[in-house]
């Protein structure tokens, strides 16, 4: 526990609730609503990229991505995310976490923009260029994981410490309706040629470009968001920039504490590094627990997100690509999906906001990964049955995603910015991060082979053989129970300070633990 705690530190662990922690939140909540909406959008007009670009009859399925194609569309910034946590997690402990807080963002902006511009002669041009920019996407939204996360925490007082799906949804309902009304098109099965005008291609670019947006609206409040005083007095130990900065947030004089740093730099306790013994010791589990959680928790939530398309096809809510036009089919699957997001996604979020600080972040991870896994069997043993009944299947699909967001979709996110001391802080949060995109890469490319159906005509086609749709969730839903297992190597920290969770220590003591 912490004694002797800097008076800085003190004062932000039980300050009320003010504008600056819902200023913080929303500044910092861009990079997440950017990632959600980068997402969504991308599983959206995926079908639309295949009828404008594969038509032609020497595709492996006339009208649909090929498979390599739309795995490494969906994937490649994936692949960004996961290098972009590790990179910049481990730079945001060196730097800090404001000066790589704004480069990340700018990054963000310029690849949302750069879509638009995804050009080339021939449709592997457009798909190579439009996978480069998205994996630089990726790369600048995997290094906001862990700076968000960070700064949110170490701004925060202890009582308090995903819109992004919901708006990709909506702004595809808008675009695709706008150009459909205008552009009457025959279905794909009247005539493939003539199913989807050449205006489409305006479409895709336009429902990209505008994840650009939110980002853009916030650089500014960004750069002007001063350090957090964690990471100025405890890693960089400078006590005065530390005191003159939260004075400005909290309007509130603070002594320089420097005698009180320095004690605090030459504690030895302190000064373990992460491939060190003690930090085995102190958290070796606790890191296992994150990452294990957030892997098992993006393989299914990621599988779920990008293929929900093909889930609703497949049992009939959406109706057969082939009897509606290029633009209508993304109108449809914008609709659906929407739908659910204002059902569930959101909801899930706003009930995580409020119980969060009351029933804790153990007890939230754990109920969720509970009602993940009994649902995801509820719609995967009985599959066929939901084939004639929609509204059911359709219910407690939603559900999944209601407790994934009331549960571990949350929690993974919050914990490893409160656990771990804070010259590792956000090393450690890109770490456990880095695990998550790993388990949405095996999901995302995983899930779209194993969920093809084993007939020879998709063989034929270009598609390996697959287990199958039911199979597929079955193991979704054991992937889900092994989560909740897991959840028990995550310790609690709901209402500690965070050197109280990270068991950071604020005197001399007698561990002498030399630094690695």
């Amino acid at each position: 526990m912490a004694r002797d705690q800097l008076q800085v530190l003190n004062a932000l662990d039980v300050a009320k609730t003010q504008l600056y922690h819902f200023t913080t939140i929303v500044i910092a909540g861009m990079g997440f609503f950017t990632d959600a909406y980068d997402l969504f959008s991308i599983s959206l007009v995926a079908k639309l990229l295949g009828r404008l670009y594969y038509t032609k009859a020497g595709a492996p399925k006339p009208g649909v991505l090929p498979p390599s194609v739309s795995s490494s569309v969906t994937g490649v910034a994936l692949v960004g995310t996961l290098i972009g946590q590790l990179f910049f997690g481990w730079l945001g402990d060196k730097m800090g976490r404001k000066k790589v807080y704004g480069l990340t963002l700018l990054i963000m902006i310029v690849c949302s923009i750069a879509f638009g511009f995804s050009f080339g002669h021939t449709p592997k041009g457009v798909m190579a260029s439009l996978c480069f920019f998205r994996f630089w996407l990726g790369f600048g939204i995997g290094g906001d994981y862990p700076l968000s996360a960070t700064i949110m925490a170490e701004y925060a007082n202890k009582k308090t410490r995903g819109y992004g799906d919901l708006f990709s949804g909506i702004i595809s309902l808008i675009v695709s309706s706008a150009f459909d009304r205008k552009f009457h098109r025959p279905t794909y099965e009247q005539n493939p040629a003539l199913s989807t005008p050449p205006e489409a291609d305006y479409v895709w670019r336009i429902v990209l470009m505008f994840g650009a947006l939110p980002a853009a609206l916030t650089f500014y409040w960004r750069m002007k968001m001063p350090e957090t005083a964690r990471y100025t007095a405890l890693v960089a130990k400078n006590a005065k920039q530390a005191a003159t900065d939260m004075g400005k947030v909290l309007n509130v004089e603070f002594e320089a504490e420097e005698e009180k740093v320095d004690k605090i730099s030459r504690g030895k306790a302190n000064n373990f590094g992460l491939f060190s013994k003690e930090f085995l010791r102190r958290h070796g589990l606790h890191l296992f627990g994150t990452t294990s959680t957030w892997f098992l928790l993006d393989i299914a939530f990621y599988s779920q997100n990008l293929f929900q398309k093909d889930v609703l096809s497949a049992i009939g809510w959406i109706p057969p690509a082939k009897t509606m036009s290029g633009l209508h089919e993304v109108f449809r699957i914008a609709k659906a999906q929407t739908l659910i997001a204002l059902c569930s996604t959101v909801p899930g979020y706003w009930f995580t906001v409020a119980f969060i600080d009351i029933m804790g972040r153990f007890a939230i991870q754990l109920m969720g990964f509970f009602f993940m896994t009994v649902f995801m069997f509820g719609i995967a043993l009985p599959y066929d049955h939901w084939k004639t009944h929609h509204l059911g299947f359709v219910i407690m699909y939603a559900l999944t995603f209601f407790f994934a967001n009331f549960g571990p979709n949350a929690t993974t996110f919050v914990v490893p910015a409160e656990i771990f001391p804070a010259r590792l802080r956000s090393t450690c949060h890109g770490i456990s991060a880095a695990a998550g995109k790993a388990g949405a890469i095996i999901g995302a490319y995983g899930f779209l082979y194993a969920a093809q159906n084993q007939d020879k005509a998709k063989t034929d086609a270009g598609y390996p053989p697959g287990i199958g749709i039911k199979n597929a969730l079955i193991i979704l839903g054991c992937i889900n129970a092994l989560g909740m297992i897991c959840t028990f190597a995550v310790p609690e920290s709901n209402g500690k300070s965070l050197e109280e969770a990270s068991q950071e220590t604020f005197g001399d003591d007698d561990d002498d633990t030399e630094k690695v």
